[in-house]
C-alpha cells in the first residue's frame, strides 16, 4: 500500500502564480498529493511575496525573483522539520501567494447619519462617502491575522472589515485633528487627510497599509449648512465685514421688496429671519422699510435695536464667524449711535 501511495505522488520541481483576474489577496499552491521536489524553482513575480507554512508555523518568506529551494535557501523550513545539511529528499509544505499590488477605488461610506461630537456645535449628524485604496504589506501578519487556511482569501471578503473601520474612526479623527469641524466640511482634502492619520495604525494591525484616502462628499444639517455658507460668503469678501454688510444686505433687499408689494406688514420679521449675518445690515433694512411703507423720514435708531443687534453679533462671534477684534470693532461702532 506504501509503495502505491509513492508511486501517486507527483513530484513539483517549479512553484509560481499568474493571477488569472484582479480582486486576489491571498491564493494557496494546491498541493494534495504532491511533494515538492528538493531542489525545485519557486518563481516569485513582481507584487507579489511567497510564503512557506510548515503544520500552522510560518516559516521562509520570498520577495520577488527566481529562489532554487535546497536547505540554504529554507533555513527556517528546514530548522522547523529537523533536516540536516545532507538533506536531498521531496518535502511537504504549504505554499501561500500574497499579491502586494494597490487595491484601488474602494468604496466607503455612512449608510446612515452618523454622530460626531465638535467643540463649537456639540453634537452634529452627518452623512460622507469616498473611496480609498490599500496594499498588503505584511504577509506573515495577514495570513495569522485575516486569510489562514483559505485556499483564496479576496478584496471582497475583506469589504466589510475594511468599511467598518472607515467609519468607526470618522468621531476620532475630526477629534484628534484639532481642526473645527466646519473646516474640514469646508475643504474635503484635509478631511481626508485627517481621516488617514487615524486609520494608517488600524491598517497595519492587520498587515495593510493605507495608500490614499478621499472624502467625495460631505452632507450636513440644513442649520449647519447655513452657517458654513455665511463662512463661506466671509471668506469670498476676504474677512472685510463692511463688503459682507453691503452682500447681505444686498440679498434682503429684493425680499423687503416682495413683501412691500404684496402689503405684507411682516418685513422686518422677514429680514430677521434672514440669518445671523443679516443683522450687520438690520438698521439699513429698518430704512428701507419705513421708506416702503411711505413713513417719510428714516425711521431713527432706537436703543433696543442696538442691544438686539449686539446679541446677533454675539452669536456671530461664537459660531466662529466673526474674530473678536472684528466684533469688538461693530460693538464700537453700534454704541456711538446711543450716545
Amino acid at each position: 500500500m506504501a509503495l502505491m501511495d509513492f508511486i501517486k505522488k507527483q513530484f513539483i520541481d517549479v512553484i509560481q502564480w499568474t493571477e488569472e483576474s484582479d480582486g486576489t489577496l491571498a491564493w494557496r499552491f494546491p498541493m494534495q498529493d504532491m511533494e515538492i521536489q528538493y531542489g525545485a524553482t519557486l518563481v516569485v513575480r513582481e507584487t507579489q511575496v511567497a510564503v512557506f507554512v510548515n503544520e500552522g508555523k510560518v516559516a521562509d518568506v520570498f520577495g520577488p525573483g527566481t529562489h532554487k529551494l535546497i536547505t540554504q535557501t529554507i533555513p527556517v523550513l528546514t530548522y522547523l522539520k529537523n533536516w540536516d545539511k545532507l538533506f536531498e529528499s521531496p518535502f511537504k509544505s504549504d505554499v501561500y501567494f500574497f499579491s502586494t499590488r494597490q487595491q484601488v477605488d474602494q468604496k466607503w461610506g455612512t449608510p446612515q447619519p452618523i454622530t460626531i461630537r465638535d467643540q463649537d456645535f456639540g453634537a452634529v449628524r452627518l452623512r460622507a462617502f469616498g473611496n480609498y485604496s490599500y496594499r498588503l504589506a505584511d504577509p506573515k501578519l495577514f495570513h495569522t491575522e485575516i486569510s489562514g487556511t483559505r485556499d483564496s482569501y479576496g478584496v471582497a471578503d475583506l469589504d466589510g472589515q475594511l468599511r467598518g473601520l472607515v467609519l468607526q474612526n470618522i468621531s476620532q479623527a475630526i477629534a484628534s485633528s484639532g481642526i473645527p469641524f466646519l473646516d474640514l466640511a469646508a475643504n474635503q482634502l484635509v478631511f481626508a487627510q485627517a481621516l488617514a492619520r487615524q486609520l494608517a495604525p488600524e491598517f497595519e494591525k492587520i498587515g495593510l497599509k493605507l495608500e490614499g484616502m478621499t472624502v467625495q462628499n460631505v452632507s450636513l444639517p440644513e442649520e449647519l449648512q447655513k452657517v458654513l455658507d455665511q463662512k463661506i460668503g466671509m471668506g469670498m469678501v476676504g474677512g472685510d465685514m463692511g463688503k459682507f454688510m453691503q452682500y447681505q444686505t444686498a440679498q434682503a433687499i429684493p425680499k423687503m421688496a416682495e413683501g412691500a408689494a404684496t402689503g405684507g406688514g411682516g418685513i422686518a420679521g422677514d429680514a430677521m429671519g434672514l440669518g445671523a449675518g443679516v443683522a450687520l445690515g438690520q438698521v439699513l433694512a429698518q430704512n428701507l422699510q419705513a421708506g416702503l411703507q411711505g413713513a417719510g423720514a428714516a425711521a431713527g435708531v432706537k436703543p433696543e435695536e442696538i442691544m438686539a443687534t449686539l446679541e446677533k453679533l454675539g452669536d456671530l462671534k461664537a459660531k466662529g464667524i466673526l474674530t473678536q477684534a472684528e466684533f469688538d470693532a461693530k460693538k464700537a461702532e453700534l454704541l456711538k449711535k446711543l450716545v
